[in-house]
């Protein structure tokens, strides 16, 4: 995953090897997958928090951020001021007694620690600046390769953290973690966990001016702690430096081995350490304050003495009774009694970062914005104006509609603003507020607090109660703009009773709060989605998607692309729009429904589809949502729904397809005499780069180019086709093997007979659909069949078509050969069609037929030699093609060096295609960056050609399927993987043809004339199956027609 962090936060991201090419370390593998924590608590101060903080977890675990098996806990401190120390051994108790009725035991035993990854997470106390704590303060960050797309908080940074950076490697154990700082930790921090025994802290760098107010470790060379320090004098904190001038902070985290963790849970049971967990309390204990660092770490530094242990006391413990020094005095032996033996260890950490989230608001302020920043940092946001936004600021899940400034340095988050006007409130001074508004400062603060505790925190500027009426926002917005109304805002605003922010802060609701919080996110998301859609913007919106289908809000995203779609005036961001739809209806199908891939025929949908069809895309839409409805109740239907979601994508992408008549063309020739046969034949094609940039969308969406030979296989031009006319008024359907052997045989008296034109797999529908594309017959015409062709023709045709080519060869056969049929029924008609106009009119009838192919295939089988064709990002879909120039006797070279190798695998296109449009329309980054990659790498292998360079195409061929692999996962059987590892030693590249999965694999070899010697190493080769290698020539004549004599009809 990569993290979008700028400036200060850019190294909060989680870890990867980058694309170097070298395969990663056994580290960095653990680094990348990430510690499989068995349980993870997250401690919390109030009880009315539990169940809202354990939600929160719960749905992190559901955007993938938490292992799916992870026990989730929120836990309520036992006391409000238990402390680190405390609530760290409440939390320990609760795992325990979890994992103990997990494994079947009555009572808490330590034993289930030992195969224990647990992770504690400490809230702390409340922060000013946010509703919610310093945990969910969220920041100016962006994970834009995440799987569910979110507003990233300082607890998702840390969870990273601990996941992926510090945690790898280390045994079984308790990690604890604060969530009141901000870290910077490197991809591998360099911790060492071999023979690691006791407890460890880790330790950031801080310079010695900041360790003057927060805690410091002192080590020996060893790495031993002897002593922790807060607040040090000069002289403890020098004693602490590292030799570049840094000290190592006390920075929130530490690790407990299993060992070390049992003797710390064994103290639950000891006065007056009882008292920290709920079990003590609940049996009447008195609660006692205890520090994670200052008291539980502590004890085990070295140079710390008995004496001086037990009459100490944390920092966070304020000068109290002798009770309190005694009660504390008992505990800390305690401690000592159980701990003391345990080593403790420092891995210090210096190239990270460490900075705790003060009470200051211009720390808080600092840490996140960007002074020096040319603008601002806009973070899941719909901002309408951002060039009023000032420099260095942050702007965090808000939605800013109309002329909204912001000051320089400012942070804005979870906001919906419309600004009208010119008002302002926060950035006026004291003097200027209460000039403004007539208040004093005697109605905010008390006449006793010192001037220096007087501030927008303490002043009770908020009324929530008024003895005569109820209270609206009026009560607070009179402030921006006082109206001249003799002072009646002012007089019922002192009349309410009225708190301060630090008051209003300890009565929150925080479910509210963060369903707030949730609300907005996804209002400005769906003006995200509205935006990346009619901006045609290559941004994946299924992080998005996923992320409103977890938290429940799937209706909303749907009706907003269902505004989009019915609003397109492009059937591209139409088309996008309803494929977006279907991936929402896939997602909360979570995984169940069966396959994404499937018919999309029902006829409950056939209404809708209709209204596409016609062109009434608002009225499609509309009733496409009002056939979904029905579908939602469970995920076998979900997916089902989805399906049709697609197929009504289809219709759309073939409406755009169909420009490519407007270069459609033909011109009258002499009519052959009845029973004169027309016969077309081809070579077959082999793609040598940009194959699935010709695919529609892609091609006229991002643009195409793809490199094609024209090849004659083993000798022959394997695809024909041959059409006549007949007297009789019907038409004569032949399919076969070869042109002499035709294995199936169809009559057609009558238009019935070919409705099932667009049906790809039925008998004879690639020859039906070419009547009708080739305008012989008209099927939505009111004359029977026989009519129209004695009209026109006066009599019928007999047409037939073959393949010497194996089903699925990859090798372009479906639409070679209705380029070839279509060229024969055109001669035969009394019409010449061009190149230009034939390989459009495949484009066309491949549409017709509802197979959704590309144009590569009759580009590089009608078309003679080596060329390139290009299609630009535009529409009506345009082909042009260039011929490739080689060097003299390179054609030959390549013929001694080119082999085809049959895999026996029968290839499954269709599904590929669905699974890559289905990427595509997601604009997943990888697929996106890929299919530009294609196009470039043509460029490349054009140029490879024009030098006649063996090895240079090699490399194309090895590139060119690596992309397609990358392009359709799955094109790869083992079978073939296994095969091209043995034949890799004697070949310059290799590639499977067309979209992989299976059929022909062609090979560029080191030597020339290798046919006997590869058939004798796959001889060797256990497991291929049923291949066989042949012989493959690039073929400089492309497709050929002539006219035959006339014979009796067969």
């Amino acid at each position: 995953m990569v993290w979008v962090f700028p400036r200060k936060l850019r190294d909060l991201g989680t870890p990867g090897t980058g694309r170097t090419g070298r395969k990663p370390t056994l580290t960095e593998m653990e680094q990348l997958k990430g510690v499989d924590w068995t349980v993870i608590i997250l401690t919390c101060q109030y009880k009315d928090s539990v169940e809202v903080f354990q939600k929160e977890l719960e749905i992190r675990q559901k955007r993938e951020q938490i292992p799916a098996r992870t026990l989730l806990l929120a836990v309520e401190d036992p006391e409000v001021r238990v402390g680190s120390g405390g609530a760290t051994l409440n939390a320990l108790l609760v795992a325990a007694e979890h994992l103990s009725a997990r494994a079947g035991f009555t009572v808490v035993t330590s034993d289930v620690l030992h195969s224990a990854w647990i992770l504690i997470l400490h809230m702390g106390r409340d922060f000013p600046f946010d509703d919610c704590g310093r945990a969910f303060t969220c920041l100016p960050v962006e994970n834009r390769q995440a799987p569910v797309e979110a507003v990233v908080c300082n607890l998702d940074c840390l969870l990273d953290i601990m996941s992926h950076r510090l945690g790898p490697g280390s045994p079984p154990g308790v990690w604890v973690c604060s969530t009141d700082m901000l870290l910077s930790v490197p991809t591998n921090p360099g911790i060492s966990w071999d023979g690691f025994q006791g407890a460890r802290v880790i330790a950031l760098p801080g310079s010695m001016t900041y360790a003057q107010n927060h805690g410091v470790y002192l080590t020996d060379s060893q790495g031993f702690v002897l002593d922790i320090y807060y607040r040090g004098t000069e002289a403890e904190i020098q004693q602490c430096a590292k030799p570049d001038g840094r000290v190592p902070l006390v920075s929130g985290i530490a690790f407990f081995s299993v060992e070390t963790a049992e003797h710390l849970l064994a103290t639950h049971v000891s006065p007056p350490l009882d008292a920290c967990t709920y079990m003590g309390l609940d049996s009447g204990a008195r609660p006692v304050q205890l520090s994670l660092f200052f008291d539980i770490l502590l004890c085990m530094a070295r140079n710390v003495r008995r004496e001086d242990f037990l009459v100490g006391r944390p920092p966070e413990m304020a000068q109290g009774d002798v009770d309190v020094a005694d009660y504390l005095h008992g505990a800390r032996a305690e401690l000592w009694r159980e701990l003391r033996d345990q080593p403790l260890t420092l891995a210090y950490v210096p190239d990270g970062s460490y900075s705790y989230m003060t009470n200051s608001a211009s720390e808080f302020l600092h840490s996140l914005t960007f002074p020096g920043a040319p603008g601002a940092q806009i973070v899941h946001s719909q901002v309408e104006e951002r060039q009023l936004l000032g420099t260095g600021s942050s702007v965090v899940s808000c939605l800013l509609e109309g002329p909204v400034q912001l000051g320089p340095g400012s942070v804005l988050q979870h906001c919906h603003l419309r600004r009208q006007g010119t008002g302002t409130y926060l950035n006026m001074s004291w003097t200027e507020f209460f000039q403004k508004t007539g208040i004093r400062d005697w109605d905010l603060w008390d006449p006793d607090m010192p001037p220096t505790e007087r501030c927008l925190l303490s002043a009770r500027l908020f009324p929530v109660l008024h003895p005569s009426r109820a209270l609206g926002p009026q009560d607070m917005l009179w402030m921006l703009d006082p109206q001249e109304d003799g002072g009646k805002a002012l007089r019922a605003w002192r009349t309410s009773w009225r708190l301060s922010w630090e008051q209003l802060q300890q009565c929150l609701d925080r479910a509210a709060t963060l369903a707030s919080r949730r609300d907005l996110f996804f209002r400005q998301a769906q003006h995200k989605v509205r935006r990346v859609l009619e901006a045609r913007q290559d941004l994946s919106l299924r992080p998005l998607i996923r992320a409103a289908v977890h938290e429940g809000c799937p209706g909303p995203l749907m009706a907003t692309l269902d505004q989009v779609a019915a609003g397109a005036g492009d059937p591209g961001v139409a088309a996008r729009a309803l494929a977006c739809v279907a991936d929402v209806l896939g997602c909360m199908a979570e995984g169940q429904g069966g396959l994404r891939s499937g018919p999309a025929a029902n006829p409950e949908w056939v209404q809708p589809f209709s209204y596409l069809e016609c062109g009434d895309l608002a009225g499609g839409v509309e009733a496409l949502a009002q056939e979904r409805d029905k579908w939602l109740s469970r995920p076998a239907l979900l997916v089902r729904a989805a399906r049709h979601y697609e197929g009504a994508g289809q219709i759309l992408i073939r409406q755009a397809v169909m420009s490519a008549q407007h270069f459609v063309s033909m011109e009258p020739v002499e009519l052959p005499i009845p029973g004169q046969w027309v016969v077309a034949e081809c070579p077959a094609r082999v793609d040598f780069s940009g194959g699935w940039s010709d695919t529609p969308p892609l091609a006229y969406e991002l643009g195409g180019a793809v490199l094609g030979l024209a090849v004659r296989v083993d000798g022959r031009r394997p695809i024909g086709a041959r059409a006549r006319r007949i007297p009789e008024p019907e038409l004569r359907l032949a399919v076969g093997p070869q042109q002499d052997k035709m294995a199936m045989k169809i009559v057609c008296w009558s238009l019935d007979d070919l409705q099932d034109y667009c049906q790809p797999h039925a008998p004879g529908a690639l020859l039906k659909a070419a009547f009708i594309c080739a305008g012989i017959v008209s099927i939505h015409s009111k004359l029977p069949l026989s009519e129209q062709l004695l009209c026109t023709f006066g009599g019928g045709f007999e047409l037939h078509t073959w393949s010497e080519l194996p089903h699925g060869s990859g090798l372009g056969t479906s639409s070679i050969l209705a380029g070839a049929a279509l060229a024969a029924l055109q001669r035969a008609a009394g019409r010449a069609v061009g190149m230009e106009a034939l390989i459009h009119a495949v484009l066309h009838l491949e549409q017709v037929l509802t197979t959704g192919g590309g144009w590569q295939d009759q580009v590089g089988g009608l078309m003679p030699g080596i060329k390139v064709g290009r299609s630009q990002a535009q529409l009506p879909l345009k082909v042009e093609v260039e011929e490739i120039t080689v060097p003299a006797s390179f054609v030959q070279k390549l013929n001694d060096h080119l082999l085809l190798v049959y895999t026996g695998k029968t290839r499954l296109a269709r599904n590929l295609l669905q699974d890559v449009l289905r990427s595509w329309y997601a604009r997943l980054p990888d697929v996106v960056q890929n299919a530009h990659n294609l196009v470039q790498h043509t460029e490349a292998c054009a140029e490879a050609f024009r030098q006649g360079s063996l090895p240079l195409l090699g490399q194309c061929l090895t590139s060119y399927w690596e992309q397609k692999k990358l392009m359709a996962p799955g094109c790869e059987p083992l079978a073939v993987r296994h095969m091209m590892d043995v034949l890799a030693p004697h070949v310059h590249g290799q590639s499977l043809a067309g979209a992989g999965g299976g059929g022909f694999l062609y090979l560029l070899t080191k030597e020339p004339r290798q046919k006997e010697a590869l058939e004798a190493v796959l001889a060797k080769t256990e497991g291929l199956g049923n291949y066989s290698v042949h012989l493959v020539e690039v073929d400089t004549q492309g497709l050929s027609l002539k006219l035959l004599g006339t014979e009796t009809s067969t």
